[in-house]
C-alpha cells in the first residue's frame, strides 16, 4: 500500500495532508464513539481536498515565456538581467499560479514569482539578476509552474520547455603598455610586410627547429654556420604569438563546486581590492590567458592557443582566435587528465611560428619541461608565468580541500625555483605568480623587464 498512497498524496500540500490525517482521525473517533456528527464531519473534511484536487485537474493553462538576457556574455564575478515575459495563451483567466525558474547550481538560487489571475492574452513582466560565479555555458529555464487552489489544498505542477544561453566567460583584466609583441622580429601592430629575396645569397635564413620542414634547408647558410638553418620564404607577413596553457589536473589546486543550498564558501584568497578573485590555480591561469591573449590579438597578432589535450580553434574551425572567440573556448574550458605537458610542447612546434610563446605552466618539475625547452631554446621573446600553487592551498574556514603539509609545501617551492633556473637557463623570460598577484602586476613585471633588456629605462 506504501506506493499507490504515496502516489495519491503527491498532489497534496503540507496543509491537504495534514487536512487528510484530521478527516481521518475524525472518522476513527466517529466510528470508536458512534457519533454521527463527527461522521459528518470527517466526510466534509475527506471531501475537501479531493473537490479542491478536481478543480485543479479541470484547470487548463497554456503558458508562453520568453527571455531577454542582458548581457548574454557575462564576465565571472558580475551579474546579468533576465527579463521573463509570462504570456497566457489560455482562453480564460488564468487563477493562482506558482512559478519557478529552474537555474544551474553555479547561477545562484531559482527565483520565485507569484502570478494572479492573468487575463487571456495577457504578459506579466518578471525580471530577475543571475550571478556568474563561475566560467561555463548554462540554460536558464524552463519554467516550472504550480497550480494551487484557493484553500492551498493540492497542487499540479508542469514544466515548460523554452529556455535562453548564457555564457560566462573569463574576465580581462586591464593590461599596461609593453609585455610580449606579437611578431616576426619585431612588434608591429599587425602590420604586413615582406621578407626580401633577391638571389640564393641573400635568401633569409634562421635557426631550424623542431617541426619545421626539411625541404626548407638552406644547405649553404647551414655549411657556412656550422648549424641547420631554414629558409625565411617572401611572403605576406603578420604578427603570430602562442599561448601555452598548463590544463592538467595535476598541476592545480582546484576548487570544488559549492552544492545547491550550501552554505556560501569563505573569500579565496586574492590579491588586495579584488571583490571576486579567482577561486584556484587554474581559474587564474584562465583569466591570465584571456587577458594576454586579448591584448596579443588587439595588436594584430595572429593568435594561436594550444593545451595538452589539444588546440583550441576558434568557430571557423581554422587559423588564429580574435578576442571574443578566445573569450568563447576559454569559457567551457575544463581540466585534462593529461599526465605530461609533451602533446601540448610538440602541437606548439607546429603553430606558433616565428613569434613569441607565453608559456602559462601550474605546477611543473624540471622533468615536465624537457620537451619545452629542447624546442624552444636559446635567445627568445618567449615567456613562462609559473605559478606558486600553494596560495591557494587551505583558505581559512575552507573545507574544499586538504590543508598542504610543510614539508609538501616545501617541496613545491623548492620545485618551482629548479624549473624557474632551468627555463631562464635555456633562454626564456621567467615571473612568478600566486593567489596574492594579480594579471596585472604580472604583466608590468614582463613589461619592466623587456625594457631593461632593451636599455629603455623600466
Amino acid at each position: 500500500m506504501t506506493g499507490p498512497l504515496r502516489t495519491a498524496l503527491t498532489p497534496l500540500t503540507l496543509r491537504g495532508r495534514c487536512l487528510v490525517a484530521a478527516g481521518l482521525t475524525l472518522l476513527g473517533l466517529a466510528a470508536l464513539l458512534g457519533e454521527r456528527a463527527l461522521s459528518q464531519l470527517a466526510v466534509f473534511v475527506l471531501a475537501l481536498p479531493l473537490l479542491s484536487a478536481l478543480a485543479v485537474s479541470r484547470q487548463r493553462v497554456r503558458v508562453a515565456a520568453r527571455r531577454t538576457v542582458t548581457p548574454a556574455r557575462v564576465p565571472r564575478g558580475e551579474d546579468a538581467e533576465v527579463l521573463l515575459e509570462v504570456t497566457n495563451a489560455e482562453r480564460r483567466t488564468g487563477r493562482l499560479w506558482l512559478l519557478t525558474e529552474q537555474l544551474p547550481a553555479e547561477l545562484g538560487r531559482s527565483p520565485r514569482f507569484v502570478v494572479e489571475r492573468l487575463a487571456t492574452g495577457g504578459t506579466a513582466a518578471l525580471r530577475y539578476r543571475v550571478h556568474g560565479g563561475r566560467r561555463g555555458r548554462y540554460r536558464l529555464g524552463p519554467l516550472r509552474l504550480r497550480l494551487v487552489d484557493p484553500f492551498g489544498l493540492v497542487q499540479r505542477t508542469a514544466s515548460g520547455t523554452g529556455d535562453a544561453p548564457l555564457l560566462v566567460v573569463p574576465r580581462v583584466r586591464e593590461l599596461g603598455p609593453g609585455g610580449p609583441a606579437g611578431g616576426q622580429g619585431g612588434g608591429a601592430e599587425g602590420a604586413r610586410r615582406s621578407i626580401a629575396v633577391h638571389g640564393e645569397d641573400d635568401v633569409s635564413t634562421r635557426a631550424y627547429r623542431h617541426g619545421d620542414d626539411l625541404r626548407k634547408v638552406h644547405w649553404r647558410a647551414t655549411a657556412r654556420t656550422g648549424e641547420l638553418q631554414v629558409r625565411m620564404e617572401e611572403r605576406p607577413w603578420r604578427a603570430s604569438a602562442a599561448l601555452l596553457l598548463d590544463t592538467r589536473v595535476r598541476a592545480h589546486l582546484l576548487a570544488r563546486t559549492a552544492a545547491p543550498g550550501a552554505a556560501a564558501a569563505p573569500a579565496a584568497p586574492g590579491p588586495p581590492g579584488d571583490p571576486a578573485p579567482p577561486p584556484d590555480s587554474l581559474e587564474w591561469l584562465v583569466e591570465a590567458a584571456a587577458s594576454i591573449g586579448s591584448r596579443l590579438a588587439g595588436r594584430g597578432a595572429v593568435l594561436r592557443v594550444v593545451t595538452e589535450a589539444g588546440e583550441l580553434a576558434p568557430g571557423t574551425g581554422r587559423g588564429g582566435l580574435g578576442p571574443a572567440d578566445l573569450l568563447d573556448r576559454l569559457a567551457t574550458l575544463t581540466p585534462s587528465r593529461g599526465a605530461s605537458l609533451a602533446p601540448a610542447v610538440e602541437l606548439l612546434s607546429r603553430v606558433a611560428g616565428d613569434g613569441p610563446v607565453v608559456a602559462l605552466l601550474g605546477t611543473v618539475g624540471p622533468d615536465d619541461l624537457g620537451e619545452l625547452v629542447a624546442a624552444r631554446s636559446g635567445p627568445s621573446r618567449d615567456v613562462a608565468v609559473l605559478l606558486d600553487v600553494t596560495g591557494w592551498a587551505d583558505p581559512a574556514g575552507s573545507r574544499s580541500r586538504r590543508a598542504l603539509s610543510a614539508s609538501a609545501r616545501a617541496h613545491l617551492t623548492g620545485q618551482l625555483e629548479q624549473s624557474a633556473s632551468l627555463l631562464r637557463g635555456a633562454g626564456w623570460q621567467v615571473v612568478h605568480a600566486g593567489a596574492d598577484r594579480s594579471v596585472e602586476s604580472v604583466w608590468a613585471e614582463l613589461a619592466r623587464a623587456r625594457g631593461v633588456a632593451a636599455g629603455v629605462p623600466a
